[in-house]
């Protein structure tokens, strides 16, 4: 049974569990995303890399700029794998980043303006297993939105399976994923949260609405009692706690 996550530490490790199923069901191009207010991906990423463990020196980290992979670097001093950035440099450079010997990658934060470039290391990545980490692909005010960027970077995100998924709609409501479950809408109701809806692919913000609106299951299953109705609140401590 599918449960909303406890804080974010849970979350987290519910996120590693769908990135171990995944992979072991052949998936290769995963990705997590934590839609909450003033995040700081680089204590995420801390925890979630653990899924890597048995990957060693064969795992290769890549940041957004070089500022992102130098701090990396400097706090993780001991680590076994290389930290890269994207970079915005030739093509012949940007494939110089990947090797023969590298089995898995992880991409922490890559934002719209690095889609080309990203979509090029994923080309000579090719079937190697790759996970985006709280990727932001959809900021339409960077891309500056012309038709040729929006089918680029859709062109690329359909390519990519949403293996976790974790996002508070308001203080009672969440959007949630965890592979291989469907997408599930979930509510504060009478001093619980209860699963109101399960469906096969990613709600639409107006197919949320009318979900919420009724208030009610919209498929055949019953209504799932969750945790208690401060799993949100206890989230937002738990940021406050990393942004500490």
């Amino acid at each position: 049974m599918s449960e909303l996550p406890n804080s974010l530490e849970d979350a987290i490790a519910q996120s590693r569990v769908a990135v171990q199923t995944a992979l072991a069901d052949g998936c290769t191009r995963l990705q997590v995303e934590f839609l909450f207010p003033e995040l700081k991906y680089m204590p995420v990423a801390e925890q979630f890399l653990p899924v890597f463990t048995d990957y060693d020196s064969r795992l290769k980290i890549f940041f957004a700029d070089a500022g992102a992979a130098a701090l990396a670097r400097r706090d993780w001093a001991d680590a076994p794998f290389q930290i890269l950035d994207i970079g915005t440099g030739r093509a012949a450079s940007l494939q110089t980043k990947i090797q023969p010997e590298d089995e898995i990658f992880l991409f922490v934060a890559p934002t719209a303006v690095e889609v080309p470039q990203l979509e090029k290391l994923c080309e000579v990545i090719g079937d190697r297993p790759l996970v985006l980490l709280n990727p932001r692909l959809e900021d339409s005010g960077v891309v500056g939105i012309g038709y040729a960027a929006r089918k680029t970077r859709e062109r690329f995100t359909n390519t990519i399976e949403p293996c976790y998924y974790l996002r508070p709609i308001d203080d009672q409501s969440a959007l949630y994923r965890s592979y291989p479950g469907q997408w599930e809408v979930w509510l504060e109701t009478g001093g619980e949260y209860q699963k109101i809806a399960e469906l096969p692919t990613k709600p639409s913000g107006d197919d949320l609405d009318l979900i919420l609106l009724k208030g009610q299951p919209q498929t055949t299953i019953d209504a799932t009692p969750a945790r208690k109705p401060s799993v949100f609140k206890s989230l937002q401590r738990f940021l406050k706690a990393l942004s500490s």
